[in-house]
């Protein structure tokens, strides 16, 4: 059986990454699974290689809001990310400051140069959230949970730094909510499960939610 690979349009001259297989070959099964493992060798580092470009993408774009963002005043972002209809309090976490300092930046009082880092980065977290992934309303999609009963929400991810898994959940490439919580806490299931519901183990030995029993 041959393990060359197939050319993928012959006008083209590009390659497949499926081998060619002779369904009347007698070859023995160990051909077989070392060509599996051949095309799984390649997938995988073809999807490394997507999801790196991606990540890439990712950077490049958000660099080029922050520099657009940087030019404005911190008390004209206050306003506009407030117009948004985000609470100061959120805005004050996800930059991990206080709202007293919020405040003091809406009237113009001096922002250090970090502090506008962040402000400027999150707006345009924000904006590619709503523009890139059309979420019309960005304020009220951050308050709202990742999991039903579960008290995680986006703001939860941006605050703890989860900013490409935040991505991820906002653009289906990760559409499990369930993966997204365990990359954002693996113990999410015994810190921020709905006091009303608990946590068992399932018969096929994952931990599971229901409704905590009546007393």
């Amino acid at each position: 059986m041959s393990s060359d690979l197939l050319p993928g349009g012959s006008a083209t001259g590009g390659k497949s990454f499926l081998p060619v297989i002779d369904q009347t070959s007698s070859a023995p099964r160990r051909d077989l699974h070392g060509d599996a493992a051949v095309i799984r060798h390649q997938a995988g580092d073809l999807h490394s290689s997507t999801k790196d470009l991606h990540h890439q993408l990712r950077v490049s774009a958000l660099n080029r809001l922050m520099q657009e963002w940087g030019k404005k005043a911190p008390n004209e972002l206050l306003e506009h990310v407030s117009s948004l209809g985000f609470a100061w309090r959120d805005i004050a976490r996800m930059i991990h400051v206080s709202v007293p300092a919020v405040q003091k930046w809406r009237r113009g009082e001096r922002i250090t140069g970090e502090n506008r880092l962040r402000l400027t980065r999150l707006i345009a977290v924000i904006e590619m959230i709503t523009v890139e992934h059309l979420v019309s309303d960005p304020a009220s999609w951050f308050e709202m949970p990742i999991e039903d009963r579960v008290a995680v929400t986006p703001i939860d991810l941006y605050a703890a730094g989860k900013t490409d898994l935040l991505l991820d959940w906002v653009s289906n490439h990760e559409a499990d909510p369930v993966t997204v919580l365990d990359k954002f806490d693996a113990d999410w299931r015994q810190h921020y499960v709905d006091e009303n519901f608990e946590t068992f183990t399932a018969e096929d030995g994952e931990l599971s939610i229901r409704p905590r029993p009546s007393v």
